[in-house]
Parts: structure tokens; sequence; C-alpha cells
């Protein structure tokens, strides 16, 4: 196993190659994403995202496995916290930070994270990253929204696993939009054509476009929309402009902007746009809802824009998921479904590992409860 300093470092096609053998890929973990985090001065160590990208090849040379790696210097842009943690360790008197970190920057997405050709490449990959943390010398690791064969696979060489939820919609077959209401209470069916009728009443009309269909003009309007939406929260925005113009040359097919016009003439300036990255399976487009951003308020606009319009374009194109990201409860009253996601931590120090394992014992008995009372709330007839 070895240890680069770069994704550069890492022939493109390569890397695609246990990327697209991997049981589940998404755009978040393809060379192209994590390059542009990278090259754009969006993850790197200027950021506190040093990229340390690991490969395992055969004795012939052949790349086998890989996992995106980074050398972290704080756990902003992580969306699994564990502030706490780090705080209890240093108070202890020791450094929390750096850790390893195995994720996609920004982008609580559940895919794929120990990217591998087969099983055993999957296996050798898993005990190579464990000995390379057991011999760091850092306080931890932590592998974010993997899949059940990467928790698996790490669990048993001694990682804890913690527990969490998301909420995703799901293409029951529906023909249409109104299809879809149909499937929900009437309660909820209410409550989403009075938010939909009250951004029609303001002349607000919606489209979405592919990234083929975008130029220049387009992809700066909507930085300016994904900047103004972490602004309005006191904080920068995470990925800087080039991030997005080098996915709009790199992977315009896995891009879908929806944009929000004050006039149904589609003639004036949009003021509001939502960004979704799409992927190809075998069963069918999975669609990944990411940033949203406004420059003019209008009641309900984030709601139509985020899900209502992606819903429609969704069951139109034959997607089969929408995954709406990190937390969001609220998602459920628009026909989200509670998903249950994990992650897996190595604690170096074994009395505070002792403490962290029975901390997520406790957790993940109360997330069990909680999934439990969304499975309960459910917002279908």
């Amino acid at each position: 196993m070895q240890v680069r300093t770069s994704f550069t470092e890492i022939d493109a096609a390569d890397w695609q190659a246990v990327w697209q053998a991997s049981p589940s890929p998404t755009p978040f973990t393809d060379h192209q994403f994590l390059a542009a985090a990278e090259t754009s001065g969006s993850a790197d160590a200027s950021t506190g995202w040093r990229p340390c990208p690991v490969e395992v090849r055969d004795a012939d040379g052949l790349l086998i496995a890989a996992a995106p790696v980074y050398l972290k210097d704080h756990s902003y842009g992580e969306y699994v916290f564990d502030w706490a943690w780090a705080r209890a360790y240093q108070e202890a008197g020791r450094a929390y930070f750096p850790k390893w970190l195995i994720a996609s920057p920004f982008s609580p997405v559940p895919g794929s994270r120990l990217l591998a050709r087969d099983a055993t490449a999957h296996a050798a990959l898993a005990k190579g990253l464990t000995e390379m943390v057991q011999s760091g010398g850092l306080s931890s690791a932590h592998l974010l929204f993997g899949t059940p064969d990467d928790h698996q696979a790490l669990e048993k060489l001694g990682w804890l696993v913690r527990h969490g939820v998301q909420f995703h919609w799901m293409n029951r077959g529906f023909r249409d939009f109104d299809d879809f209401l149909q499937s929900l209470s009437q309660p909820k069916r209410k409550k989403i054509k009075a938010e939909r009728r009250k951004v029609s009443e303001a002349g607000v009309v919606c489209q979405i476009r592919t990234g083929a269909e975008l130029g220049a003009a387009d992809w700066d309007f909507f930085y300016r929309c994904y900047e103004n939406t972490y602004l309005q929260h006191g904080n920068p925005p995470y990925f800087t402009p080039d991030f997005f113009r080098q996915l709009a040359r790199a992977m315009p097919a896995s891009l879908v902007v929806a944009t929000a016009h004050p006039d149904r003439s589609l003639a004036n300036a949009p003021i509001a746009a939502s960004l979704l990255m799409l992927q190809q399976t075998a069963h069918g487009p999975i669609a990944y809802g990411r940033y949203w951003g406004a420059l003019v308020s209008v009641p309900f606009l984030h709601f139509e824009l985020a899900y209502y319009t992606p819903i429609e374009w969704a069951i139109a194109q034959k997607v089969q998921r929408l995954e709406g990201g990190a937390q969001g409860e609220h998602k459920m009253a628009r026909g989200f479904e509670p998903v249950p996601v994990a992650s897996v931590h190595w604690i170096s120090e074994p009395r505070f590992r002792d403490a962290v394992s029975r901390f997520l014992e406790r957790e993940g008995k109360g997330m069990e409860g909680y999934l439990s009372e969304l499975n309960d709330r459910l917002p279908f007839k």
C-alpha cells in the first residue's frame, strides 16, 4: 500500500477502474471530483484538507484498490460531528488534530469509500488502512458514509461503528407528480399543494437544465446563490468558484441545475438556483441534491427548487432515488423517507477508545428508537 500526496499523482484511468468496479460508486469519489476539489483550492493543505490518497497495487503494478484519504487539521465539512471527542481528548492533554479522514470533501453522500476491484482487494485495503492508522501516531481515523461492506470490513479489524440517519426520496414508479402526491396522506398533500401554489402566485417559474446546457454565466450565477447561502449563516463557502468551473468542464453529464425565474417567460434573470449531481447505475439513475441559494426571498421557494421541482424532474427521468443530504427531518413532510447511514472510527488511545465505544453503544440504541419513531411518522397513506 502506498500513500500519495495528491490525487493528481494517481492516474485518473486507474482510479476510475477501481471506482467503477466498486458496488456503490458516486460522483463524489470520482477522480475528477476529488482532483477538482484539490486543485481548485477547496480541499487542500491550505484549507486543512491535506490529500493523502491511498493506493494498493498488485505484483504487476495494476491498481486494485484505492481510497480518498485526507490528513485533517479540523472537523469542518464532515457532517459526522466529533467536536465533543476532540474537546475531551484535548482536555486530557492530548492532540486530537491532525487526524485521518476517509471521505469525500463536504459531501455526506453514502457510497463506496474503499474502492476495489474485488473482495480480496477490498480486504487488503481495509487491512492496509488499519495498519497505517495504527502506526501513524495520530489520535484517530474516520471513514464517513461508506457502504455496509466498508463498515463491516473495518469493524472486523477493530473500528467502531456509529449510526445515523438521512432522508431520501424513493421513486415508487410514479407516473407524474400528481401520482406521487396521491401516495401521501391528505394533510401532506394539502401542505405541498399550498406551498407550490404560493410560489406560483408569486409569479415564479422553475426550470431544470443539465450541465451540457449551461455556460460560464450560468455557473457564475449559481455560485452567487451557493455563496449567499453560506454567508447568510456567517460562514464562507467550502468550494471555490474554480471548483464548479472544473466540474462543468470535466463532468457535465453529472450536473443538473434548477433555476427559479421571476416571470413565466423566463426572460428576466433568475433569482435562485439549486444543484443536483447524477449517477447512472444498472438499476437506473440516482440524483443527489447538493446546494441551493437565492438572491431574492420568496416564501417556500426553497422547498420548490430543492425538492418539488427536482422530484417532478426525477419522475419524468425515471430517477430511482433522490438523496437530500445530511439532516432534515422536515423532508419527511415532503415525501422523503428515513434511511440509516453509518460511519466507522479508529481511536488510538485505549482508554479514550473504551469511552467512545460506550458512548456509541448508547447513541446507537437511541438511534434505533429514533428510526422507529420516524418510521411511525411516514408521510404516506
